[in-house]
């Protein structure tokens, strides 16, 4: 059996990165979890990528974790797998580029953990999402964080107390993907979406990808403070003030910064 990841640069800037373990339903293996991690953290520094969408192979998004890696593990063990997901769920949210989950079938436990930690998500009208733990007695609590805050309370509540599956379409309404399309047109859809996030200036998008994840946790008085701050530093740069010249001059602007690390 093999489980990789692999990595598929597409037209300007957009990088396909694919989990290919199809025959555990791309299970989060402590494998795949680490090489995703490790593949993240070098497309985050490459200053050419402007967004990310993140694939898996066959019909399955992800069934969250490897069972066959919980059960008679000892504290430690699962303590360690416990952190690797959690590294790779905050990993996704803090490298510069838009990480786009393309999402297929179904996304259960830490795989629907995996799409609420995405920035956007693009699913097929056919996909289901569900924390169903608490019907094999392990709560889904690391799933929780990321579930919690992209639906409402009593939706992720009663997604985790009853591990019942939420439909494509309930996704969009409660939050948790960004857009749902016609199964056919699902890979389409979703590198529309990325192309359409790569063609502004990635140096604003990481500016913005960062503060928005900042202030969220922020209470409202010091989060109008920081994002001023934020603000501020943004309207300087060279690509703000490109942008704008552009838009009171009437014409397309021309982006001084491609990469996702540039700023001034």
């Amino acid at each position: 059996m093999s489980e990789s990841i692999v990595v598929a640069p597409l037209d300007d800037g957009v990088v396909a990165v694919t989990i290919d373990a199809a025959e555990t339903r791309n299970a989060l293996s402590r494998h795949i979890m680490r090489s995703l991690i490790d593949t993240l953290a070098e497309v985050g520094r490459d200053t050419d990528v402007r967004a990310v969408i993140l694939r898996t192979a066959g019909h399955v998004f992800s069934s969250g974790h490897d069972l066959k890696e919980i059960r008679g593990a000892d504290p430690d063990d699962q303590q360690e797998l416990f952190a690797i997901c959690s590294e790779l769920m905050q990993l996704i949210q803090r490298i510069p580029q838009p990480v786009i989950a393309q999402v297929q079938g179904v996304a259960t436990a830490a795989g629907c953990q995996l799409v609420a930690s995405c920035d956007l998500a693009v699913a097929a009208a056919s996909a289901r999402f569900a924390t169903p733990g608490v019907r094999i007695g392990l709560f889904c609590s690391t799933p929780m964080v990321a579930l919690s805050r992209s639906v409402p309370a009593k939706t992720a509540m009663r997604m985790l107390l009853t591990g019942d599956f939420l439909a494509a379409d309930q996704a969009l309404n409660f939050g948790l993907v960004s857009d749902v399309v016609d199964d056919d047109e699902l890979e389409d859809a979703t590198e529309a979406l990325a192309h359409r996030v790569a063609s502004v200036s990635s140096a604003t998008v990481a500016i913005g990808k960062s503060a928005f994840y900042e202030q969220r946790e922020l209470p409202v008085d010091e989060a109008y403070e920081r994002m001023s701050q934020v603000m501020a530093h943004n309207a300087v740069t060279v690509d703000a003030q490109e942008g704008i010249d552009a838009f009171l001059s009437k014409r397309e602007p021309r982006w001084r910064h491609r990469g996702a690390d540039a700023g001034a």
